[in-house]
Formats: structure tokens, sequence, C-alpha cells
């Protein structure tokens, strides 16, 4: 496919005016003294040009995101819809409070509907996405020792945690200790043990975690900790497979951030926007983020008036769009959130049972909404790698899982088939897997030279990812 620079061919788009702009106002220095070379091509061709692009892009609309570690779940349109809506869409976010009531009205609505779901006292709804959640709930923890005096530095953080945890321990001082795992992919509560003690911070947790196992001592690893005046933080990247059955307060949580996009089914992905709600026991709930959104009865407001508040973290109050988009999807969805919950879990074990013949399952065991195989027999018998697989499952109109997360298990396959796909999606998906393992023992080269039916075939991954090509050189035409 050409780039829109090949395709130019010197036709004028649009031309707005026929007088000539008088720039004599402006400083020459300013002035371009060469052409910037854009490219010139009608705004009919333009419009077949990205629609050509769009058409090569791999979307939910196309096909199955079994991805693991990221909810790809589908986004409801009428969620879309609402979040268009004038007075959301163009609504100024410097308006005073009095001339966005309904605005407010959403955001403090969605923030008791978000206590509600998590158990937690407080809510932020700045947070731009799960990791700038992370963050934001470090801060908070980091200032509640401050404000009592007590200088604690380490944070302890499970070797199957997500891997934003110890970037955002690290990014507030904390030192990261991590935590390894026992032989059922759990936390190894006696090297948990031999970790607290009096400079403990918190441990930062995942429920359940990144191999799709809940951890089933969390209420005696809270039970310790606390005993230890240390905090516990949750991170809620998984809380799409407990919704309705538990939540962070009730497995003994101080701070949780939640994900949106994964549980609410809000768009994510290609950078944002997203949004990272943080919730709160009572005793934190000064330290949060201002401003809050309060009602006192008349009004809706947002309150600047927190003692030992960490500050503003995101312009104005997060990434409205998104908090419309979630809320919505909250009050169609009502008690049925549990449902979601079911069969995200019920998804995950189906294709786990039918595929665990084929590959390694390194924990076999009943698990949440996802669970991590393992391509090592692939690897060690035939010199296929995951990746190799993951890039075969791309000729059978699928995005491949997460690969190579997490780091305990080799060659591993983090495959997550959400709530939103019916079990005809679920047997094709498990039989172009299949068909996978079968190729790698009887025509490897198949899977070595995958993927066959995409735009792009291979790239060099490393080279793209170190010296991305973000410019067209126009000498190079």
């Amino acid at each position: 496919m050409k780039t829109i620079f090949e395709k130019s061919n010197g036709t004028e788009g649009i031309n707005l005016t026929d007088d000539s702009e008088d720039l004599s106002f402006l400083d020459k220095s300013f002035l371009r003294t060469q052409s910037p070379e854009l490219p010139q091509i009608g705004e009919l061709e333009v419009m077949r040009h990205y629609k050509e692009l769009s058409d090569r892009n791999f979307c939910i609309e196309k096909g199955f995101y079994p991805l693991g570690s990221c909810t790809m779940k589908y986004n409801p349109k009428v969620n879309e819809l609402l979040a268009s809506l004038e007075g959301f869409a163009n609504i100024h976010p410097n308006l005073a409070d009095e001339y966005c009531q309904g605005a407010l009205n959403l955001m403090y609505n969605l923030q008791e509907a978000l206590k509600k779901i998590t158990g937690m006292d407080a809510i932020t709804l700045q947070p731009a996405a799960g990791a700038h959640g992370e963050l934001t709930g470090m801060m908070i923890i980091k200032k509640y020792f401050e404000s009592i005096g007590d200088n604690r530095k380490k944070v302890l953080i499970p070797d199957s945690a997500h891997g934003t945890n110890p970037a955002s321990a690290h990014m507030c001082g904390f030192e990261v200790v991590g935590v390894n795992s026992d032989k059922y992919g759990r936390v190894d509560m006696e090297h948990l043990k031999s970790l607290i003690d009096k400079n403990v911070a918190a441990i930062m947790m995942t429920n359940p975690n990144t191999l799709g196992l809940f951890e089933e001592n969390v209420l005696e690893i809270s039970k310790l900790m606390h005993e230890n005046g240390s905090l516990l933080y949750y991170d809620g990247a998984n809380f799409n497979a407990i919704m309705g059955y538990t939540n962070p307060k009730v497995m003994g949580f101080d701070v949780v951030h939640l994900n949106l996009h994964k549980t609410f089914a809000t768009p994510h992905g290609g950078g944002g926007p997203g949004a990272g709600p943080v919730g709160v026991v009572d005793k934190l709930k000064e330290f949060l983020p201002v401003p809050v959104v309060n009602f006192d009865g008349e009004k809706y407001f947002r309150d600047y008036n927190l003692k030992n508040s960490i500050g503003s973290v995101k312009a104005f109050y997060g990434n409205f769009g998104v908090l419309v988009r979630a809320y919505a999807y909250i009050l169609m969805m009502g008690d049925n959130l549990k449902e979601a919950s079911e069969n995200a879990v019920l998804n995950a074990n189906y294709i786990k049972e039918k595929l665990k013949k084929y590959y390694d399952l390194p924990y076999d065991l009943p698990c949440m909404h996802e669970f991590v195989l393992s391509g090592e027999r692939q690897k060690q018998n035939f010199g296929i790698s995951t990746l190799n697989i993951a890039k075969r499952l791309m000729d059978g109109n699928t995005h491949p899982p997460t690969v190579y997360f997490p780091l305990i298990v080799h060659e591993a396959m983090m495959i997550e088939p959400t709530e939103s796909e019916n079990k005809e999606k679920l047997d094709e998906f498990i039989d172009i897997m299949i068909k996978i393992a079968q190729e790698a023992e009887t025509n490897p080269e198949e899977v070595l030279s995958a993927p066959h039916s995409t735009p792009v075939r291979r790239v060099d991954e490393t080279l793209a990812a170190r010296h991305p090509d973000l410019k067209y050189n126009c000498s190079d035409k």
C-alpha cells in the first residue's frame, strides 16, 4: 500500500478562500522560506486512503481478542452515543459548578456506584489509566505514613504482579521487595512472613493474580500486614473476575485502583484515553487528589477541602468522556455485573480444559477469568516458540494473546476470553490453537514463517521498538 505522500498528485484538496493572506504582521523569521512538502491530493482520495488504512486494522468488530492481562471486551455502542451527547461532549472543564450540575451529578453517582462495587469508603475519578491509578494509590500510601511520622521504605510485590506495580512503587521512592510464588502459583506465605518488618509500608497485590488464580490466603495476608501497621494495595486490573462475589474491602485492602476499560467496557488501546479511579478506606480519604465531587443536599460541587490531599494528579477532572461510558455500562448491567464475572470465569475454564493436553499448563487448577499456558513443549520438541504460535494465530483472524508474561512461566501465553464472547467463537479459537499445536509437530515451517495473511508479515520487532520511523522522508521519493 502506498503512503499518502506517494499518492500525492498536486491536487488541491480544500481551498477555503480566494484571498491571499496578509502576513506582514508576522516577523519574517517565523515565516517559511520553503514549502513544507505536504501531500497534495483530493478530498475523496484522502477519505479512500484512510478507509483503506482502517480496513487493515484489527479490531473487536473483526475478530477475537483473547488478550490476557488487558481485558479487550466489546464496548456497547450505546455508551458511545451517550458520551457524544452535546451536554457531555462539548462541556468546558472551566465552567463554574452551577453550570455543569449534570456532569457533576454523573460523576458523583459513578463515585457512589464504585464505592458500592469495591466496598471502599471514598473514590477519586481523576487518574487517567490503571498505571496512573497505581501511582496515585502509592502516593496516598506514602503521604499517609509521612503524616503519622512513620518513614517506611519498603513495598512488597509478589512475582505474579502486573509489571507496572514495581515501577509505581519505585517512582514514589519505595524500595521494591519481591515475594515468591508457591508451587500452586500463589503467594508463598513463608517467604512473605520472612519479609515483613516495621519498614514495610505496603504490599501490592493483584487478586486474582496474573496467573488467573485467586489468592486464597488473602485474609491471612491482610491480618499479617495490618498487625505490622502496613497497608494493602489492590491492583484492580483483574477485578472483572470477582464482581458481585467479593470485593477489595472484604479481602482487607486499604487502597484499590480500577481499570474502567477492563471491567466496565470503555475504549482503550493506542495510548488512551483511559481511566483508573482509586478507592480508599475511611482513614485515607483525606489524602485523595483534589477536587473530589460532593453533594451538599442541593447542588453538586468540586470539593478542594481535603486536609492532607496529595494534590491534583490530572488536569481538570480526569477523562470525563470515559467516565460517561463507564457509568452507562454500570447502569445498563446493574446486578448483571455479577453475571459478567460468572461468564468470564466460565469461558476461561472452558478453553483451559480444552487446550491443556495440547500445551503445557504449569498450574492445573480452576482459574478465574484468565489462565496461562506454556509453549515450552513446542519449543523444546519442535523449535516453535510462543512468539511463532502468536504469529500463526493471526492467520486465524485472532489477535494473539499476551506472551512471555508473567515472567514466572517460560514461553507463557496468557489467555483471557472475556465474558462478551459466545461459545461458537471460543470453539473457533480452540480449534485454531489445536491446529497450531499439530502443525508444530507435522509442518513446523508453516508456523515458523507465519503470519501468511496479514498486510505486514515479519518485522524486526526489536529494531521497530528501539528505532521507530515516525516520519516520511521526502528525499526517499
